[in-house]
């Protein structure tokens, strides 16, 4: 039988959105318009949450990306919900929710590798030190050590659950 702990709850959540937020926004000071291109399936319910506080604190204008990749494939396999012609010269800001090894990342990132880019920065709710690949957060709502076989689970916007970080 495994136990669940609640490492972060709905309130706790929402100040390391607002945080991050706040960061992103210094981070992108001189920028008129970012872009959010959050991971399938959390990484995205993040990303709209940051860009709902960006906008309402700032005048900065926030595009959303949302990125669908098939995690445990040995090459990139992804796509967009956007041309991602649409994200060229653009400072862009990829989001998920847990960085574990550091694939899922990788691969986020790896869709714009083929396009002019200001700059990209990366943003995890929970970052797990565990990574495998050469991957840097850039904006962490909560930095974890945990042993390999704990597992981070994460609850965001599910019908009929409060959003809530576990460690199981």
């Amino acid at each position: 039988m495994s136990t669940k702990i609640k490492i972060l709850d709905k309130k706790q959540i929402q100040q390391k959105i607002d945080r991050i937020a706040y960061q992103i926004l210094e981070d992108n000071f001189e920028e008129k318009e970012i872009v959010l291109a959050g991971i399938i399936p959390r990484g995205n319910t993040l990303a709209e949450r940051l860009k709902k506080k960006i906008e309402s604190i700032g005048e900065l204008k926030v595009k959303l990306v949302n990125i669908e990749l098939k995690k445990d494939s040995s090459s990139l396999e992804a796509k967009t919900d956007v041309a991602i012609e649409e994200c060229i010269d653009k400072v862009i800001v990829v989001v998920d929710d847990v960085l574990n090894s550091g694939r899922t990342l990788v691969y986020g990132l790896g869709i714009f590798l083929n396009i002019p880019t200001k700059k990209v920065r990366t943003v995890v709710l929970v970052d797990r030190s565990h990574k495998l690949f050469p991957i840097h957060t850039d904006f962490v709502g909560l930095e974890l050590s945990t042993v390999a076989q704990e597992h981070i689970d994460v609850v965001l916007g599910v019908e009929g659950q409060e959003d809530a970080v576990y460690l199981v």
